[in-house]
């Protein structure tokens, strides 16, 4: 009797739910970990006599380092399975965090943010190619964006630790502390099941039906093949997307605690509030953005998302003493920042389900993380720009790239309600 995958279910089951709330809760403490580190950024500079441009070093060779870590990790999960490499990636960042509490210098706290970084940039892809091959089609977006929640969540949790913890325990034993959660998610994960799509195409290759076309693909590199005739175009595009997201995200987030802190003469407590005011925008965005996804498609949704973020944006920057007169309209644009990156939800489901299940988690790391390394550049270039114009003169240029975002995607197919490809076409092709 052939049996039925996950994602061929009618409806979700406890199996279901299970990595959705395992893949969840590691990705609160993945993004914990990077944003934490940004409301550190002034306790750690006095402390060891950093100025802004070195703290944008460190702060950017940890988002550096997430793009060798996507592409490492992805490699590793198409071969060794999601659930395993789920818990390789939590721990490396949470070795990563907990060293980081001891740094004494530059070069040393440079070194472990690195190693922060790996974990970081393997677990995103790891989690949501998990929760993409399992979920039902008609559903997969709503669940993938339940998941991306947890970006917002480790955003709340780091503002708390940051903006009201860190003054009285200090920043060495925030890294100290954080490691804690990390290591309770990977003791939870191991009752998790495997990918039934990925052990399908683990049996499928072992039948002589795709045996040949499988060994040939299995010799090559997964990350080179996504350079082959076959991808080379729709992963660039996918990698063009994520760049232009990701600057949106980052151009935003990497000096917002410092620049309502440093140029808007906010307390650290009151920036805290203020990010927390974001977040919960952005976790009604990330809830909202797999509904509207699944109901209009993916693109349009895209688009929507990205418009509001870019707009809110110009309003907090750039006209900010125009509206700052009125508390509650500032706020409410703070808000809408938030629910803009709702649109982040939207790469789980439609790299799933662009992509086979021999590249898949590679061709989402690769594509995310790739795009996040770039971001070395941007808390420099922010840093640079402030010199001569202010924090909100860098954080704006993040509203350009928010348009970009909402333009490109529509270079895309329309891939709402697609079937998981478990092998490539070409595989396929050549066992008929």
């Amino acid at each position: 009797m052939e049996r039925t995958l996950l994602n061929e279910q009618e409806k979700p089951t406890r199996a279901h739910f299970e990595i959705l709330l395992m893949s969840w809760a590691g990705w609160v403490f993945d993004f914990y970990d990077l944003i934490l580190f940004t409301f550190l950024l002034i306790p750690i500079g006095h402390e060891l006599s950093l100025s802004r441009v070195e703290l944008s070093y460190i702060l950017g060779a940890s988002l550096a380092a997430t793009a060798l870590g996507g592409v490492l990790f992805g490699i590793l999960s198409d071969r060794f399975g999601r659930r395993s490499v789920l818990q390789w990636t939590i721990l490396t960042y949470s070795v990563g965090t907990f060293l980081s509490g001891f740094a004494p210098n530059l070069f040393v706290l440079l070194v472990f943010r690195i190693i922060t970084g790996l974990g970081v940039g393997g677990e995103w892809a790891t989690g949501q190619t998990y929760v993409g091959e399992t979920f039902p089609p008609k559903v997969r977006a709503r669940y993938a964006a339940f998941m991306q929640t947890g970006a917002p969540f480790g955003i709340v949790l780091a503002s708390i630790v940051g903006g009201f913890v860190e003054p009285s325990i200090g920043w060495r034993a925030c890294f100290l502390l954080s490691v804690l959660p990390a290591v309770l998610v990977i003791v939870i994960r191991r009752r998790l099941p495997e990918s039934d799509v990925w052990a399908e195409r683990k049996r499928l290759i072992a039948e002589s039906g795709f045996k040949s076309t499988s060994v040939e693909e299995e010799s090559k590199s997964k990350f080179l093949l996504l350079f082959s005739r076959e991808y080379r175009r729709l992963f660039s595009q996918s990698l063009v997307l994520a760049i232009f997201d990701m600057s949106a995200y980052w151009f935003t987030y990497s000096w917002l605690p410092g620049y309502l802190h440093e140029q808007r003469h906010f307390p650290m407590a009151k920036s805290a509030v203020w990010m927390l005011v974001t977040q919960a925008g952005g976790l009604l965005g990330y809830l909202s953005f797999g509904f509207v996804a699944d109901r209009l498609g993916r693109r349009p949704a895209y688009s929507i998302y990205s418009f509001i973020m870019a707009f809110a944006l110009v309003m907090i920057t750039l006209m900010w003493n125009v509206v700052v007169v009125y508390p509650a309209v500032i706020l409410s644009f703070m808000f809408l920042v938030g629910f803009g990156t709702g649109m982040f939800s939207g790469y789980g489901p439609l790299f799933s389900e662009l992509y086979p299940t021999s590249i898949r988690n590679t061709a989402m790391g690769s594509a995310f993380n790739l795009a996040r390394g770039v971001q070395f550049f941007t808390p420099v270039i922010i840093a640079v720009v402030a010199e001569k114009y202010g924090l909100s003169g860098g954080i704006s240029l993040a509203a350009i790239f928010a348009i970009l975002t909402g333009i490109w995607i529509w270079t895309f197919p329309e891939t709402k309600g697609r079937k998981l490809e478990i092998v490539s076409s070409a595989a396929a092709k050549s066992s008929d």
